[in-house]
């Protein structure tokens, strides 16, 4: 009997015992969860966190004058700053602070490269001493660095207004561009195939190994002008600052690029003098060649560069053959290339620095062209001696020699712009003129707006008697004499104006006005007066009782002063 009890009770008391032993390695395993995190993992946690929030700040565009410039304001970088974290990847932008100092170093470390590899790999007698070598793979491996970084940087579009932050077309468009030449000038080649090579130098017998190893330096030597490649590195990260700094038309641009072209220049002549050695070398310096008949094969490093470098020269500026004319086939032909080279470059030259000479002042140059215009017509009309004079005197003082189109340039500014220009171009007429002196300054700013200038020479009649009044004026330099019925006259000098009464009466005029002097007014048109006293009947007003006052004057005396205009 027991024993057939026995079985369902231990059963029971087993599966009772597993639900028990589950139940408890739950409830430890919930305390164990609820516990709190360690101090340690907790510091280790928000030190990762503050890493990536502080990496994420250094790859978004800061706030800077640069990014200011291409999204308008601070809310516009803060929503590009949103954009590059919505797309949840390591995405550099290309106005990040970071980028910037990147390719700062880039840029410093190319133009080492460039001037310092081709002369170790033509004067440096062993290229294998260790600073060279660390040289070469510190800049191999920060051009790798650069080449991977390249994947992960915004693109800036043609027109430059959107920047592409997508991974995939970044990776796209750098391999359909400018990976190959990047990938092959930042592999250490030579180094990869004396490594491959070390091997069967060490098997071989020793002469064969001598000739063999002799062979293998120059051909290395020659897979090292791979790295020159680098140039186009050069070129489109200066091209890339000149978009940034939007260095395009001004006049510091053309200075930059005729600066540019100078080193570019310079740098061309430092790698011709370096060939102009080199070939010779690879080729165990020929009898014939000029190395030998000078004697250098075995001089200092700095005697065989300056006389490559005089020849170089002498080449590419087309002015000799340095010290004796080529004799052998290849020197033929390095002279022939440096020439072209030489050609190419000075042409280059004299287009820029025509460019920046025309840019110095372009309003002068722009008044030159259209004063040689005046003077073909006045040709092609015949008209007399002193017509001509009347008509240079007029360019010189109304333009005084440069002509902007000053209409079009306000234009294109915001109201404010405008009026603050005209402001201080007309602060000499307002503080002579006591009608300004005295007014509202609203109304004097708006009224500016409307002035248009004009030019009188000596004689000419501003205002003559009948006509109907269209204008007003203000002198702001200048002498003109009214002439009334009874050929009274009457001197107006700076900050007088005249004019004024028929634009309120609408009637004609009965004066005179002429130039003694060459004038510089400002006119005002009967529509921009009206529309101006419009805005201000209180100056309407006053322009009224001024103009009944001048009217009071005349019907009480025919031969006062004033006089209706």
């Amino acid at each position: 009997m027991p024993s057939v009890a026995d079985g369902p009770i231990c059963s029971g008391a087993v599966n009772t015992g597993s639900r028990l032993g589950k139940a408890m390695a739950e409830a430890s395993g919930s305390r164990e969860a609820t516990l709190p995190m360690g101090s340690e993992e907790r510091e280790f946690l928000d030190q990762s966190t503050y890493f990536q929030k502080q990496l994420s700040t250094i790859l978004q565009p800061g706030v800077n004058k640069f990014s200011l410039r291409m999204f308008g304001s601070t809310k516009g970088v803060a929503a590009e700053q949103e954009r590059v974290k919505s797309f949840g990847v390591w995405i550099i932008h290309p106005y990040s602070d970071f980028r910037f100092y990147w390719d700062l170093i880039m840029l410093f470390l190319m133009m080492g490269n460039l001037v310092i590899l081709p002369w170790g790999i033509t004067f440096s007698e062993d290229q294998n001493t260790v600073p060279w070598m660390i040289f070469n793979m510190a800049s191999d491996t920060l051009f790798l660095i650069d080449l991977i970084l390249n994947f992960r940087t915004g693109i800036l579009e043609g027109d430059n207004t959107h920047i592409i932050l997508d991974p995939q077309v970044i990776r796209r468009r750098y391999l359909q561009g400018w990976f190959l030449v990047d990938f092959i000038s930042s592999i250490p080649v030579d180094y990869i195939f004396l490594a491959v090579d070390l091997e069967a130098r060490v098997e071989s017998a020793e002469v064969y190994r001598t000739a063999r190893a002799l062979r293998i330096v120059r051909f290395t030597k020659i897979l090292s002008l791979l790295r020159l490649l680098r140039l186009s590195r050069l070129i489109r990260y200066i091209h890339q600052w000149e978009e940034m700094f939007h260095m395009t038309y001004d006049l510091a641009s053309a200075v930059i690029r005729i600066v540019n072209l100078i080193g570019m220049m310079l740098l061309l002549c430092h790698w011709d003098g370096c060939l102009q050695f080199l070939v010779p070398m690879l080729q165990d310096f020929p009898s014939n060649c000029w190395v030998s008949k000078n004697n250098m094969a075995n001089a200092s490093w700095d005697v065989q560069y300056s006389y490559a470098l005089f020849m170089a020269m002498s080449h590419m500026l087309c002015i000799g053959y340095g010290a004796q004319a080529p004799e052998r086939l290849t020197d033929v032909w390095l002279t022939m290339i440096s020439m072209i080279i030489g050609a190419t470059c000075y042409a280059m030259f004299l287009g820029h620095a025509t460019n920046l000479v025309q840019s110095l002042d372009a309003s002068h140059r722009q008044y030159q062209e259209k004063y040689k215009q005046v003077e073909q017509y006045m040709s092609f009309q015949k008209l007399p001696a002193d017509m001509r004079q009347r008509i240079h005197d007029y360019y010189e003082h109304r333009f005084q020699g440069k002509m902007f189109d000053e209409d079009s340039i306000l234009g294109e500014l915001s109201d404010q712009l405008k009026e603050d220009i005209v402001s201080y171009n007309c602060r000499g007429l307002v503080s002579n003129m006591p009608l300004f002196s005295s007014a509202d300054p609203h109304f004097v700013t708006v009224l500016l707006t409307k002035l248009r200038f004009e030019v009188f020479l000596p004689g000419d009649t501003i205002i003559r008697e009948g006509t109907l009044g269209r204008k007003m004026y203000f002198i702001q330099h200048g002498c003109v004499t009214i002439i009334t019925l009874d050929t009274k006259e009457k001197i107006l000098s700076d900050g007088c104006y005249f004019g004024e009464i028929c634009l309120l009466t609408h009637g004609r005029r009965t004066a005179t006005v002429r130039a003694d002097t060459y004038c510089r007014l400002y006119s005002l048109s009967v529509d921009s007066f009206n529309e101006v006293l419009e805005e201000h009947p209180a100056m309407r007003r006053a322009f009224e009782d001024v103009a009944g006052e001048h009217l009071a004057q005349m019907e009480q005396s025919p031969t006062s002063d004033s006089t209706l205009l």
